[in-house]
């Protein structure tokens, strides 16, 4: 079986693995057919780590996927083989104090693929997960738009905590995916002003197609972006600066939504400034209990998430996508890796 693995840092390569095996009534032995490739696979990529998460190598990677079920252990009810599905990446545990109060997102004890010493990366041509991790999607659901499930879960989360107020003007700091999965899960949600900000232009017309009312070029220090404009500012691109820049953006009593995932232990940001305008910071972790919302909202056809996808690798190629992907090359928003020949 292949699967791809970090060797070190800036070193990735496809290489001969074991087949993974069902131990437990309730596993789901998967066919990958796409993975995408994620911002956070990118800081493993470049950094090996994300925070107190360090890769020992050599590491395998990807979360972002959907798959097609090839057999199940005897206690599975809710897929079949054959069955095409979307994944949730985080096993948890379903005991812990966390998961008992239904925050399944901070559980105690998850095992997130593709996670320094959790669970194998979902970068491989199979896979075993529990039947909890999976979830059918329709037939009008492509595997594509399966693996996107994934990224704007997070979109989608980050737009419930936020708790939008009605007509509420928001602003999205960065185009990226996860800043577009936020555009299209609040728009899907309601009738928001949305302006979006990015450094790159050419993503600024991604935004314009997910449906941004307005788009800013940011040029210098955010400035571009007017400040005191706006009830909520989602911080999706992980640059740290961009919290104080935030921050500022926000009418008094706005809220502060902390998406995106530095790159550094701490950020710096004038808790004078917030404390005289009375802001409110919010921070998101992936995401809880919206896999299956978003699986409904893309067969209702709520969400478009199609021009995300701008680049298509094979596994064999996937350093060349990470590569692409780590440069902002070729104007790159979402890059899918085909693991398998299926295009369903």
């Amino acid at each position: 079986m292949k699967v791809a693995v970090f060797q070190g840092l800036r070193q990735l390569e496809v290489i001969d693995a074991p087949e993974p095996v069902m131990s437990r009534p309730d596993d789901v032995l998967l066919q990958i057919d796409r993975v995408g490739v994620c911002g956070s696979d990118i800081h493993y990529y470049l950094n090996g780590r994300i925070g107190d998460q360090v890769l020992q190598y050599p590491a395998t990677l990807g979360h972002e996927c959907s798959g097609t079920v090839l057999a199940v252990g005897p206690d599975v009810r809710n897929v079949a083989p054959g069955d095409r599905v979307a994944i949730d990446p985080a096993i948890t545990c379903g005991t812990c104090d966390q998961c008992r109060l239904g925050r399944f997102h901070t559980c105690r004890h998850v095992r997130f693929m593709g996670s320094p010493g959790q669970a194998p990366g979902a970068a491989a041509e199979r896979v075993v997960v529990p039947a909890r991790c999976c979830f059918a999607v329709p037939a009008n659901v492509t595997l594509d738009q399966a693996a996107l499930v994934e990224p704007l879960s997070v979109g989608l989360h980050a737009v419930r905590v936020a708790q939008l107020g009605n007509n509420a003007k928001i602003a999205i700091l960065g185009a990226g995916p996860i800043g577009l999965s936020v555009l299209l899960c609040a728009k899907a949600q309601g009738n928001y002003s949305i302006t979006v900000a990015d450094l790159r232009e050419e993503r600024l017309k991604f935004a314009q197609l997910c449906g941004a009312n307005g788009t800013v070029i940011v040029k210098h220090e955010g400035r571009e972006v007017h400040e005191d404009k706006y009830e909520f500012v989602f911080e999706c691109t992980g640059d740290p600066t961009c919290i104080d820049q935030g921050q500022r953006l926000l009418k008094c009593g706005g809220t502060l939504v902390i998406v995106g995932i530095p790159g550094v232990d701490q950020a710096i940001f004038d808790p004078h400034f917030m404390r005289r305008h009375e802001l409110t910071f919010k921070s998101v972790r992936r995401q809880n209990q919206c896999v299956e919302p978003l699986i409904e909202m893309l067969a209702q056809g709520k969400i478009n998430a199609d021009p995300l996808i701008t680049h298509r690798y094979s596994l064999e190629n996937i350093a060349q996508a990470f590569e692409t992907v780590a440069g902002y090359r070729e104007g790159v928003v979402k890059a899918m890796i085909e693991v398998s020949e299926v295009y369903a």
